[in-house]
């Protein structure tokens, strides 16, 4: 299958026209006529990554982040986005990020963490577009299949994704039983305001500073703070499933190891 083939197969399951504005989400690298047997698929185009791509004689790199952000003036080795650049395109390998527009698209980034956690979803947290008539946006807002404290929730939270750890906000100011929850994966700081005027008991995200978390709880809304990538993670396997189904076995899929990027020691 050519890269432009298969990226035409990734826009059917979440269309680049979905990303924000300010997002920089799809084909960022490469030649589209390229014939891809081999796919890797990680959350960050991080060095470590890139080797693993090009030591395992991947054709297509897929992350979700993607790699190039902001305009890039040179593209040399002195900079280490540019650097992984040259780097894919010399051992040339398509790279492809798809960010907001997963985030966004129904059946991906929101109602996969929903589905994880057990939320019945109601809405988007944050709405940015309709399709045919329905609501799209990043988070997901609803209740619970069975309320819980919220320290229960966080054990929940920590358990269904993996994590080694989560941070809470707010347990003291949400005593009571909780059935209303906001997820939104990624950097959940502007998702406080959002998840307060939904009337959820907790905002299950990442990213959250000192400031934001002790105000969420100041407004009786607990906070737990799963981490960046203890949420997004889970981008890794759907999109090794996804690939192979409409590869339809021509293209194998290989998918970056879990690595947490933070330790508490």
């Amino acid at each position: 299958m050519r890269c432009k083939e298969l990226i035409g197969r990734l826009d059917e399951l979440a269309p680049f026209s979905y990303a924000c504005d300010w997002d920089n989400s799809g084909f960022l690298a490469g030649r589209g006529e390229k014939e891809v047997k081999k796919a890797m698929v990680a959350l960050d185009a991080t060095d470590e990554v890139v080797d693993e791509a090009v030591r395992g004689g991947a054709d297509l790199l897929l992350t979700h982040h993607p790699l190039i952000f902001k305009p890039l003036k040179k593209v040399n080795d002195e900079d280490f986005v540019s650097r992984r650049i040259l780097r894919l395109i010399q051992a040339d390998i398509c790279y492809v990020a798809m960010h907001t527009n997963f985030d966004i698209a129904p059946g991906c980034m929101a109602d996969l963490a929903a589905k994880r956690l057990g939320l019945v979803p109601e809405r988007p947290l944050e709405v940015t577009g309709e399709k045919d008539g329905v609501c799209m946006g990043i988070g997901k807002v609803g209740t619970l299949e069975r309320s819980a404290t919220v320290g229960k929730l966080a054990q929940q939270v920590k358990e269904c994704f993996g994590l080694p750890y989560v941070t809470v906000y707010g347990m003291e100011q949400v005593t009571e039983p909780v059935m209303r929850v906001a997820i939104s994966p990624g950097a959940g700081g502007s998702m406080i305001a959002h998840g307060i005027a939904a009337g959820a008991q907790v905002l299950v995200t990442g990213d959250i500073g000192h400031h934001g978390g002790i105000d969420a709880a100041a407004c009786k809304m607990a906070v737990i703070d799963a981490g960046h990538y203890g949420l997004e993670h889970i981008f890794m396997p759907f999109m090794k499933g996804y690939l192979e189904q409409v590869a339809a076995g021509a293209v194998e899929v290989l998918v970056e190891e879990t690595r947490f990027p933070a330790q508490v020691i």
